[in-house]
């Protein structure tokens, strides 16, 4: 198997997160990457606010079903025993508690653990969608994200200075360089991707983090 970088580095180390039998929430972009990186012997629940529980992996547009769709737009499956449900059913789980991880992507994020993915002060935007709701309701919250912006400048900060989503909600941020875990003492450098190095996170990250002793790689 060739080695993963990039983005679907990213899916596939959020998707190692996951225990067999979790209800998780997938967000768009990078996260909705994860259900096709499963680890063997993993099957989720995956729920999306738009009202699917079981979603199962991306079908090709050739083979997709046109009345199946996820919060993307993008062609959508549904498991054995999956369901569809409308939106007070779905947002019910995600507000009573129900769901057990979500993977977001992002703006910013900071070392406090706070998120800003849904606007940008002076643009256009349509909405946050189901994000405030999994920020305030769900008990894991794993930011999936590039690690910098396409100029460079970096989007895990000291303090967000976008609109917030959610406060002190964030427990993990994976980036194609380095998976951070947010502990009260602020952010654990855990594991690198191959080929990076602390010193190339110090550079590229805004963020205080602690180094550990040991530090994983990132598969």
């Amino acid at each position: 198997m060739a080695e993963l970088t990039g983005r679907a580095l990213i899916a596939s180390r959020c998707a190692k997160f996951f225990k067999d039998g979790d209800f998780v929430n997938l967000g768009i972009g990078i996260p909705l990457m994860c259900v096709n990186y499963l680890p063997k012997g993993v099957e989720l629940w995956l729920e999306a606010e738009i009202g699917i529980v079981g979603c199962g992996a991306t079908p090709k547009w050739e083979d997709a079903d046109p009345d199946l769709i996820d919060a993307g737009g993008q062609p959508a499956s549904v498991i054995k025993g999956g369901s569809v449900c409308d939106h007070t059913t779905s947002f019910a789980f995600i507000r009573g508690g129900h769901i057990d991880a979500a993977v977001l992507g992002t703006l910013q994020a900071d070392q406090e653990g706070n998120i800003a993915n849904w606007t940008i002060p002076g643009k256009l935007a349509p909405g946050m969608g189901g994000a405030m709701d999994l920020c305030a309701g769900v008990k894991k919250i794993i930011v999936a994200t590039e690690h910098c912006e396409k100029n460079g400048s970096p989007k895990i900060l000291k303090k967000c200075t976008l609109p917030l989503t959610g406060a002190k909600c964030v427990t993990d941020i994976v980036t194609e360089k380095c998976y951070f875990e947010v502990s009260p003492q602020g952010l654990i450098l855990r594991e690198l991707a191959r080929g990076c190095t602390v010193e190339e996170i110090q550079a590229c990250t805004e963020a205080d983090f602690i180094v550990p002793d040991q530090i994983g790689i990132m598969e």
